[in-house]
């Protein structure tokens, strides 16, 4: 049982690294919305088109998914604005998956090449944003805490300098 805990405390503890400290949550909400937008433009120039494999809204969706994907396994559209739309999505889609995963990769091997001052100072930014949701007593604990801080800041500068 106490590996199993273990474990599921690393997975949280990577699930929230990966979305406070990665642009990971920001792109995939992008990415998202404008899927959903492309897609509704593909299905408005697409809905009435003739021979048009798109027919509706989940369709759009669908071939959305599968065009920035690389898939490859969605019918190409048959009218000209909707395969204006399709190729800035496939381009867009594309960069915008792809340079998600690259970039919250690259984020969250190199965050522990930071130098120690900047996660401190980042863990410190992160936490000033979360008291509105502390207690009483753990407000007094944070100021106890920082009381403490401060002393030994304080002691570290009073030794830097004889």
């Amino acid at each position: 049982m106490v590996p199993l805990m273990k474990k599921t405390k690393r997975s949280t503890r990577f699930i929230k690294d990966i979305s406070i400290h990665t642009p990971f949550v920001e792109m995939l909400a992008l990415l998202i919305v404008l899927w959903l937008i492309f897609s509704a433009g593909l299905y408005f120039f697409e809905s009435n088109a003739e021979n048009s494999s798109i027919q509706t809204y989940g369709d759009a969706l669908y071939w959305g998914i599968a065009a920035f994907s690389t898939a490859g396994i969605a019918d190409a559209p048959v009218s000209g604005a909707a395969h204006f739309i399709g190729g800035i999505w496939i381009v867009m889609g594309s960069m915008l998956f792809f340079g998600t995963i690259v970039a919250t990769v690259t984020a969250y091997f190199m965050r522990p090449m930071q130098g120690p001052h900047k996660q401190i100072i980042d863990t410190i930014e992160y936490n000033l944003e979360q008291l509105n949701d502390l207690s009483i007593d753990e407000l007094d604990l944070l100021k106890e805490t920082v009381d403490g801080l401060i002393m030994h800041v304080e002691h570290i500068k009073q030794k830097q300098m004889r």
